[in-house]
């Protein structure tokens, strides 16, 4: 599609905003926990389901979006997601009944699905093919921007004006985000396919797409499971941190994923090996989260190893252009928003297996409780490096059997 430099960047820039607003809306919970399980009278194990069922707005709506996407185009869709993201905390401050907001979390889930979708979208419509990874990643890059700023400084706005008055405050923000986007980003509609059914049964029915992202899925516990809520509460009762030091501390794996999302991309791009990026990545957070479930790292090494795990967490979208790589070109597009459901929906089960080991084993105010629930992250991980481990050695031992044919 003819697209002038200016209108790309210009509508790049705002589907990045979008990604980093929606950033912020995800991980308010993680720093409103003790006032929403004080207002709504819940334990560990609603408050997980609750953050979980993000999730599952965010990946059931994934397939549906993107194919309104390709037949309406980012403008529509995306200015519409962002009021559904709006409309989604808004039950925060104003329901007394607590399943009003647990759908609102359920809406924000769907809402923030068009801003990796039109993310995406708006990249292969306006850049060449080649540019994807690293246009991806410098969305994240700012997207990330948005967690960053949902860690410290929101906190510091809920202690000084309180919780409502601070979902009021990105309410109007989202509004303003919402009217933006429908006045810059142009139409723009694609082809719509003339064979979903059948690019759909291509997508899922290839193994080797589904076993790539599953265990891509194993291994976003880190980000989506402790960086986005547990983290916190961890770090206070685990390691007697204060509360303005434990809010703040999980927000540098953020940073350290805004480097990471550029360096890991570049990387993989110069060695062209992304399958030893990703392995690579998922060993440095099994070693780092082995090590702060037992203890062993005081404040200074757990900031440090925290940007570490960031940077290592970019593996997400070295995964998603992988998985992509699987499939023929005329599913490409389809199959990145495949890869992102299927390991984005993996935040649903981490979430709820650790709120519902932390409140089994005493709450989220008893110290071997969060120990025991945070342990589950360095099991996914295990999964993670090892399935990785043996697609290698499969894609090797199928290589060597072409070559092996050819000889012979």
């Amino acid at each position: 599609m003819s697209t002038s430099k200016s209108i790309a960047w210009s509508i790049w820039v705002l589907a990045s905003l979008f990604y980093a607003f929606q950033y912020i809306l995800r991980v308010m919970p993680n720093l409103m926990l003790g006032d929403l399980m004080q207002q709504f009278h819940i334990d560990a194990t609603i408050f997980g389901q609750f953050s979980g069922v993000y999730y599952l707005g965010y990946s059931l709506l994934h397939l549906p979006l993107g194919i309104l996407l390709d037949r309406f185009g980012p403008r529509k869709v995306m200015t519409g997601c962002i009021l559904l993201t709006v409309v989604g905390i808004l039950p925060i401050i104003f329901a007394e009944n607590w399943l009003y907001p647990v759908l609102g979390r359920f809406l924000l889930g769907i809402g923030s699905s068009a801003a990796i979708l039109g993310t995406f979208k708006i990249i292969r419509m306006t850049f060449k093919e080649k540019s994807f990874t690293r246009m991806l990643s410098l969305s994240v890059t700012i997207g990330l921007m948005g967690a960053i700023y949902g860690g410290g400084p929101v906190s510091y706005l809920c202690s000084h004006v309180g919780y409502k008055v601070v979902v009021e405050i990105f309410a109007l923000v989202g509004v303003l985000l919402a009217l933006a986007t429908y006045l810059i980003v142009p139409d723009m509609q694609g082809e719509p396919s003339k064979g979903i059914i059948s690019d759909l049964k291509t997508v899922f029915t290839n193994s080797k797409v589904v076993a790539f992202c599953c265990f891509a899925g194993c291994m976003v516990g880190p980000l989506e499971g402790f960086a986005d809520v547990w983290g916190s509460a961890f770090l206070e009762q685990v390691y007697g941190l204060s509360p303005s030091v434990a809010h703040y501390l999980p927000s540098m794996i953020f940073v350290g994923m805004c480097f990471g999302a550029p360096v890991l991309s570049m990387i993989a791009e110069k060695t062209g090996n992304y399958m030893a990026c990703i392995i690579g990545a998922g060993s440095v957070m099994l070693i780092i989260f082995s090590a702060l479930v037992l203890q062993m790292l005081n404040v200074r090494e757990i900031s440090i190893s925290f940007v570490m795990i960031g940077i290592c967490c970019s593996y997400q979208i070295l995964a998603i252009y992988k998985a992509s790589t699987y499939v023929p070109e005329r599913v490409v597009g389809l199959t990145t928003a495949a890869a992102n459901m299927i390991i984005m929906s993996f935040g649903y089960i981490f979430h709820s297996i650790i709120g519902y080991v932390v409140n089994g084993s005493g709450g989220p105010k008893v110290t071997h409780a969060l120990i025991y629930g945070l342990s589950i992250l360095p099991l996914g991980l295990s999964i993670g490096v090892f399935g990785f481990t043996l697609l290698v050695f499969q894609e090797k031992n199928a290589f060597r059997s072409v070559v092996w044919g050819a000889k012979t």
